[in-house]
């Protein structure tokens, strides 16, 4: 893309969704480092890692450990808001104030969740660690910025920053973006799965709570097999190689959810969890009355925060 600005910008724009698909692809091989399957051995696993978060702006310490509980979590209704999408049930949604309604509908906006989402999520959101984090995962965050400050500038310096920044500026919402929609549709879907902790079980969160994206093969690659998220969650030291053959191998596999690309591009419209009919709903079926109605259960954990 760099050489390309020599040329047309036209040109350099044009090679940004290759370049996002490879990044995208990158980030799926950093994610298998942080469950330690991509590589054999642990120690290298983590040193790869390590340098991926370079190019995907993550601290690994502190995403895998995040990721991991949402591993541990996924379905569980009363265990949101650790490495996953916030959502809330409709009837969580109801009990909110008017304003944080209105923050809940603002953050759920695709325009805003897949256009200031992806710099807000790669850019931002990973620069700071929680207060309550392990030291080694705040100093993983720390680490992780400082070798950021001076790759860039590196980069910046090789290359000039007018030139680093028309490079790198049509990447971040590509990628990011691609990367919120494929972890967004990767467990919410029509006939997705959740359950409260006393009714949770992990295989049915895996093989119903977690969707089969068929993407064309070109998709499949840069993605890097991330769409056989049934078989990831059920076991997630399989790596993304091989993901299909253990789909094609297992036949408790051809029941899970099947999720073609435009289905799931329509389940971007899905918004509240309708605990009463057991599935996710729109802003339209609350507007119509078509959900069930249902109450927050005595004891239930609070609602996810909209970080």
């Amino acid at each position: 893309m760099y050489f390309a600005l020599d040329v047309s910008y036209l040109l350099t724009l044009a090679l940004a969704l290759p370049t996002a698909g490879f990044l995208l692809r990158t980030y799926i091989l950093f994610h298998d480092c942080a469950h330690g399957s991509l590589l054999p051995w642990p120690r290298a696993n983590a040193w790869l890692g390590s340098a991926l978060a370079l190019i995907s702006f993550t601290p690994f310490n502190r995403w895998r450990h995040e990721h991991l509980h949402h591993h541990a979590t996924a379905g569980n209704l009363d265990r949101r808001g650790v490495g996953d999408v916030p959502t809330l049930t409709v009837a969580e949604y109801q009990a909110q104030p008017l304003g944080a309604r209105f923050w809940y509908r603002f953050f759920r906006n695709p325009f805003v969740m897949f256009g200031i989402g992806p710099v807000w999520a790669m850019l931002a959101m990973p620069r700071f660690a929680d207060k309550t984090a392990r030291p080694a995962i705040k100093r993983s965050v720390w680490r992780t910025n400082l070798a950021i400050i001076v790759s860039l500038g590196l980069l910046c310096w090789l290359l000039g920053w007018k030139e680093f920044l028309l490079v790198e500026a049509p990447l971040v919402p590509l990628a990011g973006g691609a990367g919120i929609w494929l972890f967004l549709v990767q467990h919410q879907f029509d006939e997705t799965y959740w359950e409260r902790s006393e009714d949770w079980n992990y295989a049915d969160a895996a093989l119903r709570g977690s969707s089969y994206l068929k993407l064309p093969k070109v998709l499949q690659f840069f993605t890097g097999n991330i769409g056989f998220h049934h078989v990831h969650h059920l076991n997630p030291k399989i790596p993304n190689y091989n993901l299909p053959r253990a789909h094609d191998d297992t036949p408790v596999f051809a029941r899970v959810p099947k999720v073609s690309l435009w289905r799931g591009l329509r389940a971007v419209r899905l918004k509240l969890w309708d605990e009463g009919g057991d599935r996710l709903v729109s802003w339209a079926d609350i507007r119509n009355g078509r959900v069930v109605p249902a109450t927050v259960p005595v004891g239930s954990s609070p609602p996810p925060r909209v970080r």
